[in-house]
């Protein structure tokens, strides 16, 4: 089993900046593919962002390209989100995923990862 808690989200006006972290503990956290996705209020979720177990590869939604960072510290079994130039459109609960089966349906689709957090809310005004 493995658990994930994320923190670091809040209020920010447009063209700012958060950082969102998740924590994970359990089963080894560095051998998880970890995933970012987000739930706006009356939208299904969707995908944000992935990294593979080592950093070395990572994956956006093209909404986030060139504004949004993942990356890890397997030291710390955590997994980073940074947001830059945000906008109102990305306001949302933010999730974190791990991804331990690795099924091979893609870093993109939710289906893929075996375990969630319950989320931070980022709320961005214009």
């Amino acid at each position: 089993q493995v658990q994930l808690v994320e923190s670091g989200g809040g209020l920010v006006q447009a063209g700012g900046s958060l950082r969102l972290s998740c924590v994970a503990s359990g089963r080894t956290f560095s051998r998880y593919v970890m995933g970012w996705f987000r739930q706006a209020p009356g939208k299904e979720r969707e995908f944000v962002a992935a990294i593979s177990w080592s950093g070395g590869s990572t994956y956006y939604a093209d909404s986030v390209k060139g504004r949004f960072t993942i990356s890890r510290d397997n030291a710390k079994n955590t997994v980073y989100l940074q947001m830059n130039s945000l906008k109102p459109e990305d306001t949302a609960v933010y999730h974190c995923a791990a991804d331990f089966r690795q099924t091979g349906l893609g870093w993109g689709d939710q289906r893929e990862y075996d375990y969630w957090g319950q989320g931070t809310q980022v709320t961005v005004s214009s």
